[in-house]
């Protein structure tokens, strides 16, 4: 219950801009990402978001990796790599544009999934969930800053290439790359479903 007849309202208030900041929220494309972005002062501000999420365990069974100047140029090669071990007849074309994706976009970020941990009672599903949870908190703190961002992934991620390059280990899963920035552009917010599409009280 509010301590006094002044709480209710303010709640309520915040709860309404909570949704709006939830609901606004939607993809953008990393090649759609602009500055200004968040510097390492809101970054790590986003970081302790994630922290936040539910953790089974305390196993924090995931990481993040901020990629800067020669950690893209890293990926830039691991993703033309990638692309020459899943189709050696790749063109020198094909291969600079696919290490030139690597480059879009002012912050780009590597979650990982850390499925090493021996721990019967927390499953690999529950780990990713808890990474998944950590991801949307991220996203979500970054939006009510007023930053755009988007989920991208792609079949280099699971590469010996990507791999080697950021040392993952066995048990280390690359999940998505994370951009944050502002949206160069502006599009409608798609629909999503109604509760009633994908809930049943029992």
């Amino acid at each position: 219950m509010p301590d006094s007849p002044g709480d209710a309202p303010a709640e309520d208030d915040f709860a309404k801009r909570f949704d709006r900041v939830l609901h606004a929220r939607q993809h953008v494309g990393p090649k759609h990402l602009g500055e200004p972005a968040p510097d390492e002062t809101a970054l790590r501000e986003l970081f302790a978001a994630a922290a936040a999420a539910p953790d089974h365990g305390r196993l924090q069974p995931w990481r993040f990796l901020v990629l800067g100047t020669e950690a893209r140029e890293r990926l830039g090669r691991a993703f033309a790599d990638a692309l020459r071990e899943r189709d050696p007849g790749a063109t020198p074309e094909q291969a600079a544009e696919a290490h030139d994706k690597a480059f879009r976009g002012p912050v780009l970020i590597l979650a990982i999934a850390d499925l090493r941990a021996d721990e019967p009672d927390v499953p690999p599903a529950e780990r990713l969930v808890s990474l998944g949870a950590a991801i949307q908190n991220l996203l979500l703190a970054a939006a009510a800053r007023g930053y755009a961002s988007g989920l991208s992934s792609g079949r280099a991620m699971g590469s010996r290439a990507l791999r080697e390059a950021f040392e993952l280990v066995e048990g280390e899963h690359a999940v998505c790359f994370i951009s944050l920035g502002t949206a160069l552009r502006n599009k409608p917010v798609r629909p999503r479903p109604a509760p009633d599409e994908f809930v049943r009280w029992i």
